[in-house]
């Protein structure tokens, strides 16, 4: 037991001390020596960025069970732990909160003279939490932490709207967890996978846990917050908020709700699609009526991580008794989950994009104090570096074919398409719309005659700004690399959703899982009468013939194909 910790220690609790750590050394140096403090802070970050492919090397890819694991009590109680481990979903999230960390610590640089101490202190906490929440297997704990994340984050306004909307979400999430813990005597998430809920009990908890994740995503109606938060915040708070914050209830549904509760995922899926296509509707046509660079790109991120659901529980609810878990056997061949990879796939991209335009805006607003749209025009010929920058960050915005969100909604579409050809055009009407938005706002910005009534520094990219657009550049590329290299983006073994990695090992490609949530897509456990009157009707969710797309191959179950589901199938 001694050496399994020690081996845990050293892989996973690195990055999660190591900004524990760092956000407690600035207290012990004045505020005269800002530039001391800020080297602390930067290198505190880069070291926890240079730690994740470590067990990056280390992840056997040849299994779906969480790695690294480790387990503490404490609480004083038998089977509460503190459950921590990783798979192929949690390092990927890992890796991207420390990458956008050290970032977030060079956009402040120069205006840290005054507050340097608790800047450096709030966003090294800050990432603690955010690589504690990914790892964490026990939905207590990730409770707890999720809800600590946002506090150092917003202005007063806006704090208190994002307070009132979670707290209304977060009350319900407690109580199921603790109505769960009454129930099965622990919060271990691998206990909880294999435990049987029955179909009123899994509607309630199901209920209580979107009632958190939704305003998190933020699903409509409950979205005002972001849009406001986003406009207090300042460039580097925008930065987290967009690029990791809003991953937290897509997130939770793929860790939490979808595999721990599957008949009620089943039952929900048209609620789900109604929210999300009218969501995707709805903030395209509010985007193209703004005129704040930052709300822009706000509504603009409703429609994009509602996208993400529409894609999450399309593949949820096309595969036959989705049961996500750990422990459950299965004869039948399960399909490749591209809604699902698709999701996991955009919300990266999606965390790189939205972040590097609020990069942007924020380096206009640097020069020109102001976020009004009327305000700008003709910085091409002023701002040539950073048009260029902008533009290419703008044709990944609106997903063109070759950029790194491009795969990702492709993939969502396929699975949409799949199990709902309605819900999948509005979808695709969304994308239409996010062209519209993405190229007017460009075009307003970019394009045009120089107004220099309001804008007096005309002055371009300097060096610190170069270096800090340069690693978003890269991962892009990398995106875009990887898509053209790769012909299959997905493939499924053993019933597992596997990534490949990007690079090569030796010569050798090596593949990278997605497991914990995605582990295997089972049967149902037969004897309920409540499972014995869907069997038929999953069955036909998948009964469409296999679709091979650029190597996106789509296998219905063998034993779906030799049953005989009813026609005129209508959803739970």
């Amino acid at each position: 037991m001694l050496e399994h910790f020690s081996e845990c220690y050293f892989d996973l609790s690195g990055p999660i001390l190591c900004p524990v750590l760092g956000s407690i050394t600035p207290l012990f140096i004045p505020n005269s020596s800002i530039r001391l403090i800020r080297l602390i802070g930067l290198c505190v970050s880069l070291i926890t960025f240079l730690y994740p492919p470590v067990p990056r090397i280390q992840f056997d890819p040849s299994t779906a069970n969480s790695q690294f694991v480790e387990s503490l009590r404490w609480l004083p109680y038998e089977n509460i732990h503190l459950y921590m481990g990783i798979d192929g979903l949690s390092l990927f999230f890992v890796i991207l909160t420390t990458f956008l960390i050290p970032i977030c610590i060079s956009v402040g640089w120069s205006g840290m003279r005054s507050f340097g101490k608790e800047y450096i202190t709030a966003f090294l906490i800050r990432e603690f939490l955010m690589i504690a929440v990914s790892c964490m297997l026990d939905p207590l704990l990730f409770y707890v932490l999720s809800e600590s994340v946002p506090i150092p984050m917003l202005k007063i306004k806006a704090a208190y709207q994002f307070f009132l909307y979670t707290l209304l979400g977060s009350v319900f999430m407690l109580l199921a967890i603790l109505l769960i813990l009454l129930q099965t005597g622990t919060t271990d998430l691998q206990i909880l996978l294999t435990t049987e809920f029955s179909e009123r009990r899994q509607i309630l908890l199901w209920i209580a846990f979107f009632a958190s994740f939704a305003v998190k995503v933020p699903m409509v109606p409950v979205h005002i917050w972001l849009p406001e938060a986003h406009v207090e915040a300042p460039t580097a708070g925008s930065v987290i908020l967009a690029g990791i914050l809003l991953k937290l209830g897509t997130y939770g549904f793929l860790r939490f709700s979808i595999p721990m509760f599957p008949e009620a995922t089943l039952c929900f899926t048209p609620f789900i699609y109604t929210l999300s296509a009218i969501a995707i509707i709805y903030t395209s046509l509010t985007t193209l009526r703004q005129i704040d660079l930052k709300k822009i790109i706000a509504y603009s991120s409703v429609a994009h991580m509602n996208l993400v659901t529409i894609g999450m529980f399309s593949r949820a609810a096309a595969v036959r008794s989705p049961i996500l878990s750990y422990g459950h056997t299965s004869k039948a061949k399960t399909c490749v989950p591209g809604g699902i990879g698709g999701s996991i796939l955009l919300m990266l991209s999606h965390g790189l994009v939205s972040s590097a335009l609020f990069l942007c805006v924020g380096v206009l607003y640097d020069r020109h104090k102001t976020r009004l749209v009327r305000y700008y025009g003709g910085l091409v010929s002023t701002m040539p570096n950073f048009s260029t920058i902008f533009f290419f960050f703008t044709l990944a915005n609106m997903s063109l074919p070759g950029t790194s969100s491009f795969i990702g909604e492709f993939l969502i579409l396929v699975g949409a398409f799949q199990r709902n050809s309605l819900v999948a055009t509005l979808a695709a009407l969304g994308m239409i719309l996010g062209a519209a938005y993405s190229l007017w706002l460009y075009n307003r910005v970019v394009s045009g005659n120089l107004k220099p009534d309001f804008l007096y520094k005309f002055s371009d990219l300097n060096g610190r700004e170069v270096s800090i657009f340069l690693p978003f550049l890269c991962n892009m590329a990398n995106f875009i690399e990887r898509n053209q290299q790769r012909k299959e983006i997905f493939s499924g073994n053993g019933g597992r959703l596997r990534v490949k990695h990007l690079g090569t090992t030796k010569g050798k490609r090596k593949p990278l899982f997605i497991s914990s949530f995605a582990q295997q897509l089972d049967l149902v456990h037969a004897g309920t009468p409540f499972e014995e009157k869907l069997s038929l009707e999953r069955a036909s969710c998948i009964r469409s013939p296999p679709v091979d797309i650029d190597g996106i191959r789509d296998e219905p179950l063998s034993e779906a194909k030799e049953s005989k589901p009813r026609k005129n199938y209508r959803p739970c």
